[in-house]
């Protein structure tokens, strides 16, 4: 069982978990151990709130399919138990960015003196590059 939040979790049956084997360095190990984690969940079929399946579904996000399905693959660890807790814990951080909200931006003036000030640093800074120059008598 997988908790999410105070009042959210997840069971078992919802969370497939397989074992494969894990690409890269490690020897004979990589070919006779299945130690990396391929995990996928189904949102349409979980029960989740369904402020949490529509916030998901709207993720733009390349671990979940056109489905609803996420897929997650955790291989960064040599131990099977090690990558099943990390591909868990990416789930559970998956689903609690979706219920963040944006806050949203309101488009502010600059005040009066701001830009006062800012034109009259561009003017001093003119004036400074202006005497720069050959003189012309």
């Amino acid at each position: 069982m997988l908790t999410i939040s105070n009042s959210v979790t997840l069971a078992d049956w919802e969370i497939e978990l397989n074992a494969i084997r894990s690409a890269g360095n490690g020897g004979q190990n990589v070919n006779k151990v299945a130690t990396a984690i391929h995990l996928r969940f189904d949102i349409k079929r979980s029960t989740l709130p369904t402020f949490y399946k529509e916030r998901l579904l709207k993720l733009s996000d390349s671990r979940i399919t056109s489905d609803g399905v996420i897929i997650i693959k955790s291989m960064e660890y040599r131990t099977q138990l090690q990558n099943k807790e990390a591909a868990l814990e990416r789930l559970k951080e998956i689903i609690l960015s979706a219920t963040i909200v944006q806050k949203v931006r309101r488009a502010t003036k600059p005040t009066k003196a701001s830009q006062r000030r800012r034109v009259d640093s561009k003017t001093k800074r003119g004036a400074a590059k202006a005497l720069r120059k050959k003189v012309n008598f």
